[in-house]
């Protein structure tokens, strides 16, 4: 199986295995939120994935 390039270049996988991704709802209308919630919207965020999409998207990648 190929890995999906797409979702692999949204995504950060750590030396621990841990898959790393964009909080939502950050991509406009950013101006009104408070400046702490500006800044917080940059941080990565823990990406919840079943074993199964694991296996589907990221084959290769988490032989960990």
């Amino acid at each position: 199986m190929k890995t999906n390039k797409s979702l692999l270049k949204r995504l950060k996988i750590t030396k621990t295995g841990k898959i790393l991704g964009r909080k939502p709802g950050f991509n406009h209308f950013n101006a009104r939120q408070t400046r702490t919630k500006q800044l917080a919207g940059k941080k990565m965020k823990e990406f919840v994935m079943t074993n199964k999409a694991k296996r589907r998207f990221l084959p290769g990648l988490l032989k960990k």
